[in-house]
């Protein structure tokens, strides 16, 4: 380097590489994905889900109820036995009253316990306590498979509506539910969606096919069906001669003749009227739109012979 040129600098530059982070992030990451998507994956499959389905699944994860007793030896029941009537059989009785179960009822007849020695009237006690028993146990039995044929039966409807894709938009006019006395289907008009032109008793297409779907799930329960028409208050009729009478019962006859055309025999039948203004859905306001309707009613009807029974 000549005599009097500047010095040259070398500056080495150490680069020192960072500590490792880890990787914890990225399995707490997957953890809240994993969480997220099992969230939106249950609420899907529970807005899929009908009213009886939902009842179903949250008896299923209900606690069974068990009445608790202070006195006896402890345990569940505290040494106590309930009977279906919730009576605590706990010791015996002088008087020898006959406090047993139905089970215990069928199978070895009802225990009946008389003061004294006459046979004859025991006798008489004892078919008295059979034909209550049964009685009773078969018109439970009888109310409970209705009740059951009953859910089916609506879950069937609204999961035959919901399969089809033309009547989506008349899901509020389509109304299932059950009774004291049965199950009631109602086909009725809202607001900017009526099911029947004006004054008309011919269908809409699609009205058609919401009750079409519905006969073979009513030709498989035993029970006899009632259809009524009914119509609200203050609507015109050009022709004088026929009013709010004869158009709830063309109606209700035009619904009968759709059913039977997809699968309802005439004999399940019980009866087709017209109710016009009456038993309007709205007391207070007979004017809406919603009493136009028609209803289908499956009637409760138990045999009047248990099928326990039966000669």
């Amino acid at each position: 380097m000549a005599e009097g040129d500047p010095p040259f600098v070398i500056k080495k530059i150490r680069k020192i590489p960072h500590a490792h982070h880890g990787g914890s992030w990225k399995i707490a990451y997957a953890d809240f994905m994993t969480a997220m998507m099992a969230f939106f994956l249950l609420m899907w499959l529970i807005s899929m889900t009908t009213p009886e389905q939902k009842r179903g699944i949250a008896d299923y994860f209900s606690p069974p109820n068990v009445s608790e007793s202070t006195s006896g030896a402890g345990g569940v029941l505290g040494g106590t036995a309930d009977d279906s009537q919730e009576a605590k059989l706990s010791g015996s009785n002088s008087n020898a009253q006959a406090l047993t179960s139905p089970d215990s009822q069928r199978k070895s007849g009802p225990m009946v316990a008389v003061r004294g020695g006459d046979k004859e009237r025991s006798g008489e006690l004892e078919a008295q306590a059979a034909a209550i028993t049964t009685a009773s146990s078969s018109s439970v039995d009888v109310s409970s498979r209705f009740n059951q044929d009953f859910q089916g039966a609506a879950a069937s409807i609204r999961q035959a509506w919901q399969a089809m894709p033309d009547i989506t938009d008349l899901k509020d006019n389509l109304v299932v539910e059950q009774v004291k006395d049965g199950l009631i289907i109602k086909i009725m008009d809202q607001q900017g969606r009526p099911m029947f032109p004006p004054g008309s008793a011919q269908m809409y297409d699609a009205t058609r096919k919401a009750v079409a779907a519905i006969a073979p799930v009513l030709q498989r329960l035993p029970n006899q069906i009632a259809i009524a028409g009914f119509t609200a208050t203050g609507m015109t009729y050009p022709d004088p001669h026929r009013g709010p009478w004869e158009l709830s019962m063309d109606r209700a006859n035009a619904v009968r003749d759709t059913l039977g055309q997809y699968g309802l025999t005439d004999d399940r039948i019980n009866s087709v009227s017209g109710r016009a203004t009456n038993d309007p859905i709205f007391p207070d306001d007979p004017y809406m739109v919603a009493n136009n309707r028609v209803e289908i009613k499956v009637l409760y009807q138990p045999p009047s012979v248990p099928p326990d029974m039966a000669p």
